[in-house]
């Protein structure tokens, strides 16, 4: 019975580690678009804004914005991270190369860029599944509408809110989160 009862809470001890790595915002590590890896544990302390990012895109020239709040609010309390992503017809095609050229010629982009990923379905990155699921962030479910749709974190890893497409990244309520 000792045995038994042993293993048993060895692996419900296991399965809650796991459960609990998941659930962390710090635990993910992905690739920049110079291929090296991107530890999210150094955005301890910092809100981070996460937009997945176009190149052929009527909301592309968001760059503009995003690049413009990073220069005034980014730091050590600030960071935005472009993700491009492929999901919306076909707007983000180009290379890694092709991108990071895009980003510094046209919008003079110095926020960190992420390796293309996919953002929606079977294929989706495990950052946008901890985004976009309630049972892995704890705080609500969503659904990635289209390119730059803006995920905010607060400064302890919480998802705070999701921000429509649309509304462009200088909105008066994104500042006033960046700022309080």
């Amino acid at each position: 019975m000792k045995i038994k009862l042993f293993f048993t809470t060895i692996l419900l001890l296991a399965g809650l580690s796991f459960v609990v790595g998941q659930n962390d915002f710090y635990n993910f590590k992905v690739k920049t678009i110079d291929g090296e890896t991107f530890d999210f544990s150094r955005l301890k302390g910092k809100k981070v804004m996460i937009v997945n990012t176009a190149s052929k895109c009527g909301f592309t020239p968001q760059y503009q914005q995003l690049q413009e709040i990073y220069q005034k609010y980014g730091g050590n309390g600030f960071i935005i991270l472009g993700f491009p992503a492929n999901n919306f017809l076909n707007q983000e095609p180009g290379t890694p190369e092709e991108i990071r050229n895009f980003c510094q010629v046209n919008y003079g982009v110095t926020f960190p860029i992420m390796e293309k990923i996919s953002v929606k379905g079977d294929d989706q990155h495990p950052l946008y599944q901890w985004l976009t699921n309630k049972e892995l962030n704890g705080v609500l479910s969503s659904k990635v509408k289209w390119n730059f749709q803006k995920y905010l974190i607060s400064a302890d890893g919480k998802l705070e809110k999701v921000i429509p497409p649309k509304t462009k990244p200088d909105d008066p309520e994104i500042i006033q989160w960046i700022k309080n």
